[in-house]
């Protein structure tokens, strides 16, 4: 079937939408899923760009939210009308996904990001030629397939969207904390960068009993924002010494648990000083960025860390749930990050999204949908 979708057609080209793009037939564990709205993410403009390798011609998106419209024979765990968010795609038949670790899946390039299908197919073409897809979703359309295991249900009364970003940016950030940290009740974490993932990562902070809860961004708006999320404090380090600063919130001990989101190179370096003996820092930003290190002086005495973290090493289907219950609770207040755009608009929200300006774009693309119906 032909559908509408935003399309890079080079490295580096702005979205064009089309509606002359051909949708991949289902297979047998497939779910079709109707396009209500999609998160804009970082890691969008960073393969638009082509800080990662993909090929080209593209549809991005990996923030997805909709409504199931046909399923495979194959499905169990959806029906048509089920409200979902999508997120990546995890075998679940490797080693590490037999484990509960799909972030670690063996073959999550190639499911996710090598731009075809997990059986090497295409998710789309356009007269004739193949098109790449991303996450084996690509949310910038109005109709997609993905494998049941893309997918999480959720209740129809909320607002679907609102919810797409829970699939990546806020899940990303969350996890980080919750899953990888896991920070003590009463430790101390710092937060660089109040972006959506650091946002996501700060409210964790918060749930998870952190006393001290630091947010750091160059931007007076967003650290009032960060406090009204839950910081208990805020630095800008566009007008003062970060590493200084947070030394002298923590009694001069550095702080147990940082997360950094910019993916700046001294920023991180500086995230390391900033730590307390045994402190750990997980960077998360996706960047081509490197770092320099000296295994003495930064890390063996202090007994530091510094972690990677994929998707915030989480289980959509577990974790999302988990911020969806939050969020009800009124402790997880992602929307309040959020600035709505409707689908023509997908370049003025990517480029208000790189310039600060909106922390998270979501493209409304089915603009007749109602919450709640």
């Amino acid at each position: 079937m032909k559908i509408k979708a935003a399309v890079v057609e080079e490295q580096g080209a702005p979205f064009t939408i089309k509606d002359d793009v051909e949708l991949a037939e289902m297979q047998a564990d497939d779910i079709q899923v109707h396009m209500v709205a999609s998160g804009i993410c970082h890691s969008d403009e960073a393969l638009r760009k082509g800080d990662a390798v993909i090929s080209y011609p593209i549809v991005l998106g990996h923030e997805g939210a909709g409504i199931v419209e046909k399923v495979g024979p194959e499905v169990k765990d959806f029906k048509p009308g089920d409200h979902v968010i999508l997120s990546f795609y995890g075998c679940g038949n490797c080693v590490n996904c037999m484990k509960g670790m799909p972030t670690k899946c063996l073959h999550y390039a190639a499911n996710n990001l090598s731009g075809v299908r997990p059986d090497g197919s295409a998710h789309f073409t356009e007269n004739g030629h193949d098109v790449a897809d991303m996450f084996d979703q690509s949310s910038f359309t109005t109709t997609t397939v993905v494998r049941e295991r893309n997918a999480v249900k959720v209740p129809k009364e909320l607002d679907l969207r609102k919810l797409g970003p829970l699939g990546c940016g806020y899940v990303t950030g969350s996890g980080t904390v919750f899953n990888t940290l896991k920070p003590e009740p009463g430790s101390t974490i710092a937060v660089i960068g109040t972006g959506a993932v650091g946002l996501a990562a700060m409210m964790a902070g918060r749930i998870s009993g952190c006393t001290t809860v630091i947010a750091v961004d160059i931007y007076d708006e967003r650290l009032e924002l960060a406090k009204e999320l839950g910081a208990t404090d805020v630095i800008n380090s566009k007008n003062v010494d970060m590493v200084k600063a947070i030394q002298d919130l923590t009694d001069g001990h550095g702080v147990d648990y940082a997360v950094d989101t910019t993916g700046v190179s001294k920023v991180i370096q500086d995230a390391i000083k900033a730590l307390a003996q045994g402190g750990v820092l997980a960077p998360i930003a996706v960047t081509a960025n490197h770092i320099d290190i000296n295994t003495w002086d930064d890390l063996c005495p202090a007994d530091k860390t510094i972690v990677g973290v994929n998707m915030g090493d989480s289980i959509p289907q577990v974790d999302i749930p988990r911020l969806i219950k939050f969020y009800q609770l009124g402790m997880f207040d992602f929307d309040k990050t959020e600035k709505f755009y409707t689908f023509d608009q997908i370049n003025e929200a990517n480029a208000d999204s790189g310039s600060g300006k909106t922390i998270k774009p979501v493209l409304i693309i089915d603009e007749d949908y109602k919450p709640g119906e």
